[in-house]
């Protein structure tokens, strides 16, 4: 069972990180990606979702900066080390 759970954790991560490798995103905008490339077949749940983020930015794999969006802030997360982010908001 436990192990069931660490392969399903290790898959959550991959897709996470397959998604953001294209551009950065915040969390609902992953859901709704992810959503429709499965034909909302395959879905993760947000309880699913933030603490894997939250997970991912406390061991250095992923960055996050806010940035407003449609008026509202939103929370977004890249891959880190990458070239995306808050660098090349700049240079827009």
């Amino acid at each position: 069972m436990a192990e069931e759970l660490s392969h399903e954790n290790e898959n959550n991560e991959s897709v996470v990180l397959k998604l953001l490798s294209e551009k950065d995103m915040y969390g609902y905008e992953m859901i709704k990606t992810l959503r429709k490339r499965a034909q909302n077949v395959f879905e993760k749940k947000v309880g699913m979702l933030y603490p894997l983020l939250h997970g991912l930015e406390s061991n250095g794999t992923l960055n996050s900066y806010e940035q407003y969006c449609r008026g509202k802030m939103r929370k977004y997360y890249c891959i880190a080390n990458g070239k995306k982010g808050e660098e090349d908001l700049d240079t827009q």
